[in-house]
C-alpha cells in the first residue's frame, strides 16, 4: 500500500486493472486502517477517474456473495448518499410504494456514514433481519415483493471499511460505489447523485450495461427528487430538467423533508409515510421518486401513469402491505 500511495500522492491515477487489485487487497485484510484512511482520503482531495471506479467495482462484484431471484426482473432505488441534506429515508420508502405497484425491488444499502440514518438503520430499526442467506431473500421477493441487499454481508471490502467511513464521516468513492454493486444485479435502476459530475460518470458506466436506467440530480444538490429545485433526469434515451410541478405537483421547502436527529425519530417517520399518514410535502416526494423509478421500468406509458400508479400503492395501502409481509418473514 505504501507504493500505492506514494504513486497517488505524486498526482498519478490508478488503471483498471490497479484500481480492481488494489481493492481486492484491502477486502481480503492486507492493509491497516491508517492505510486505508490514506487511501480514501486522496479521493476526497481529487476526483476519481472512470477507469478507477470502474476497477473498484469490479473487485467488488468478483468477491461479492452472489444473489440468484428465480430469474424475477428486479429493480433497484439507491442514492449515492453523501448529500449532506438528512432527508428522511425517501429512496427506500419509494422502494416499498414501487413494491406496492407490482414492480419486486432488491433494494441494495448501507448505514449512514455521513446521515443519522441509511437505508439499513430504518430496516434494522422497523424489524429487518440482515441476511445473505440466497433461499430467505428469494421468498421474500415472492411473497413480499422486496428484499433488502445490506452492504458489507455481500461485499467483504465494504464490511472492513465500515468503520472506518462511519469514523471519518465525510462522502467517501464508497458512496459512489454503492448503487453500482447490488449483487443481485438489478434490470433497472434508478440512481441518485448528488451532483452532475457524478451524473455523467455514472451515466457513462451505466451505459456500457444495455440495461434501463433512470439517473437524478435535484439541481440544489440532493442524491434525490426533492422537489425543492428543479431535478436533472438522465436515462437510456437522453436527459431532460424537470421541475417540481412537473414530478411532483408541487414545490416543497428543505424543512418539509428533514429526516430528524436520530434514527428513532427516522423510523419513526417512516412508518408514519408508508401507512399513509405522511404530510401533502413528504407524500408528493416519495411519490415522485417511486413514480419515476416506475416509469423506468417502460411499463408506464407515461411519467403521469406511474405517479398515478404510486399514488394508487400508497393510498390503497399495498406499499404497507409490502412491509408487513417482509417484517413478518423474518
Amino acid at each position: 500500500m505504501k507504493k500505492i500511495l506514494q504513486f497517488l500522492f505524486e498526482y498519478k491515477t490508478l488503471s483498471q486493472s490497479q484500481a480492481k487489485e488494489v481493492i481486492i487487497n484491502l477486502a481480503k485484510g492486507l492493509y491497516n486502517d491508517s492505510e486505508i484512511a490514506s487511501f480514501i482520503t486522496v479521493y476526497l482531495m481529487r476526483s476519481i477517474t472512470i477507469d478507477e471506479l470502474h476497477g473498484f467495482r469490479d473487485g467488488l462484484l468478483q468477491l461479492c456473495v452472489p444473489v440468484d431471484l428465480n430469474g424475477h426482473e428486479v429493480m433497484d432505488i439507491v442514492g449515492t448518499g453523501g448529500d449532506g441534506k438528512n432527508t428522511f429515508n425517501i429512496s427506500t420508502l419509494a422502494c416499498f410504494i414501487v413494491a406496492g405497484a407490482g414492480q419486486k425491488v432488491a433494494k441494495h444499502g448501507n448505514y449512514g456514514a455521513t446521515s443519522v440514518s441509511g437505508a439499513s438503520n430504518v430496516m434494522e430499526q422497523i424489524g429487518y433481519k440482515f441476511k445473505n442467506d440466497n433461499d430467505r431473500l428469494k421468498a421474500e421477493i415472492e411473497e413480499a415483493n422486496i428484499c433488502f441487499l445490506h452492504a458489507p454481508m455481500f461485499h467483504p471490502a465494504m464490511k472492513m471499511v465500515a468503520g472506518i467511513r462511519k469514523n471519518l464521516g465525510l462522502r467517501t468513492f464508497f458512496n459512489m460505489l454503492g448503487p453500482m454493486i447490488n449483487p443481485a444485479s438489478p434490470s433497472y435502476q434508478l440512481v441518485g447523485v448528488y451532483n452532475l459530475e457524478m451524473a455523467r460518470i455514472y451515466n457513462y458506466l451505466l451505459q456500457q450495461t444495455g440495461k434501463p436506467f433512470t439517473i437524478i440530480n435535484s439541481l440544489d444538490g440532493y442524491d434525490e427528487i426533492s422537489l425543492t429545485n428543479d431535478t436533472k433526469v438522465i436515462t437510456n434515451r437522453g436527459e431532460r430538467v424537470m421541475t417540481p410541478i412537473e414530478l411532483g405537483k408541487r414545490m416543497v421547502s428543505a424543512e418539509d423533508i428533514y429526516g430528524g436527529n436520530t434514527v428513532d425519530e427516522a423510523a419513526a417517520i417512516f412508518k408514519k409515510i408508508i401507512k399513509g399518514e405522511g404530510t401533502w410535502a413528504q407524500n408528493a416526494v416519495v411519490l415522485a421518486n417511486a413514480a419515476m423509478a416506475l416509469h423506468c421500468t417502460g411499463n408506464y406509458a407515461s411519467y403521469e401513469d406511474s405517479y398515478n400508479a404510486a399514488i394508487e400503492s400508497l393510498e390503497s395501502g399495498s406499499a404497507y402491505q409490502c412491509l408487513q409481509k417482509l417484517i413478518a418473514l423474518q
